[in-house]
């Protein structure tokens, strides 16, 4: 990690993603899908054995594999993931929005109903580690949306099972079911469908590079959330803010991904430096530590300010999917931020919370799409169709501002279609 001075640097240069591009890999993916399309089962198994390394004969997870893991994971998990669960659950039921109707004029009534989309497909990644939180955090809203079919696909373990702690974080969560199928095959399975594996509407969560360039070629013919890369936390402090949290919120992104990113921006030179030694004195003994360095070597920057406009100028610029506040007056700063996926407030907010248990979900805009997206929440597994109803008395009202334009526009049967109710 280095401290950048802000006269000293492009800024713009300095907060570039470390993001590989993606479209490097766009042709081997393409290939990948096109013989999903065409094999099937056939192409899953023998890509499964290809990348993972395993001989896959029942593609979907089994009822007594599910019972099992639920004896092979200790208790305490069970009952931290049932209790991130239950807060999950009821910070997405407030995200519903409400149906409503409004008279736009006499005899002219308009709104919106809230309809969910049909079927999902989850994936979660299995590469580093196993994320049961991510199974929360992608069925959960979903099924509180009221999707009918939700699966999930992961990629196998060495034993050829998925992890225990996913089976048990599917059950709970509600999926329908589970396959043992990773990168972007699973994402072509599951919007083109195979013999075993239900095409989906929609596909949502997290995954490498060839997952995310396989979502980016499937939308149009199924719906995505965002693409996402590489996780990363920005954390915006002054004066008052406590350099040990700051050195901990470092060290926990860095150890996602060697890709992570990590910046620290403040004003303060006493903040900076203070922080940049903590970090240099503990990340080497951390138990990631070979991730969280290399992390940091590539992607771990303090940018020390002159003033603290110009470290929210880099916050806003930057859209961090996750931003952490530690300032004087938390409030206040809040009020100037336009541009984050996720954001913590306070010295006692950490990012870890927001990945497994205060509610909000963790499946965020990555690479500044948090300018244009937000998180994975209950709406985005829901329609609002809009509904209008028209009287004759209405339609009086609207033929003198929609047979004029539909005329204008060349559209005569448009025209035609309100002339004929009104005997004109």
């Amino acid at each position: 990690m280095k401290v950048l001075r802000y006269d000293d640097i492009d800024v713009e240069e300095v907060i570039k993603r470390s993001e590989q591009d993606v479209n490097d890999i766009i042709p081997i993916v393409d290939g990948i899908i096109n013989t999903v399309r065409e094999k099937n089962d056939d192409a899953l198994r023998d890509y499964t054995k290809q990348f993972d390394g395993v001989k896959i004969d029942d593609l979907k997870v089994s009822e007594s594999e599910i019972k099992e893991a639920y004896n092979n994971i200790d208790s305490d998990l069970i009952e931290s993931l049932k209790l991130a669960l239950k807060n999950i659950e009821k910070f997405h039921e407030k995200e519903i929005p409400e149906e409503w109707e409004m008279e736009i004029t006499d005899g002219v009534k308009a709104g919106q109903i809230v309809r969910p989309i049909n079927s999902v497909g989850c994936y979660i990644p299995g590469g580093r580690a196993a994320y049961p939180s991510t199974i929360l955090m992608t069925v959960v809203p979903a099924k509180i949306a009221g999707v009918e079919k939700i699966i999930c696909c992961s990629p196998p373990q060495k034993d050829g099972k998925i992890g225990d702690a996913i089976l048990v974080a599917a059950d709970l969560a509600g999926a329908d079911e589970i396959y043992k199928v990773g990168g972007a095959q699973a994402i072509a399975a599951m919007a083109y469908g195979t013999e075993t594996i239900p095409n989906v509407e929609k596909i949502v969560g997290p995954g490498n590079i060839f997952v995310t360039a396989a979502k980016k070629l499937v939308f149009g013919d199924v719906d995505i959330e965002f693409p996402a890369g590489p996780s990363e936390v920005l954390i915006l402090a002054d004066e008052s803010a406590n350099t040990e949290f700051i050195t901990c919120e470092v060290l926990a992104q860095a150890e996602h991904d060697p890709n992570a990113s990590c910046f620290v921006v403040t004003d303060n030179k006493e903040i900076a430096y203070n922080t940049l030694e903590k970090v240099n004195k503990k990340a080497p003994n951390a138990k990631r530590n070979d991730i969280i360095e290399e992390s940091l070597e590539k992607n771990g920057f303090i940018i020390l300010t002159n003033n603290f406009d110009e470290a929210i100028e880099i916050t806003n610029k930057y859209a961090p999917e996750h931003l952490v506040i530690m300032t004087e007056d938390d409030e206040k700063t809040l009020n100037e931020i336009k541009n984050a996926g996720s954001i913590f407030l306070g010295q006692y907010s950490p990012v870890a919370c927001g990945d497994y248990g205060s509610g909000t979900n963790h499946v965020l805009p990555t690479g500044g799409g948090a300018k244009m997206y937000s998180g994975l929440s209950t709406e985005s597994f829901i329609k609002k169709p809009t509904v209008q109803t028209i009287t004759r008395e209405g339609l009086e009202k609207l033929y003198s501002t929609c047979v004029p334009i539909a005329e204008y526009e060349g559209f005569y049967a448009h025209a035609d279609s309100i002339k004929k109710r009104l005997n004109k």
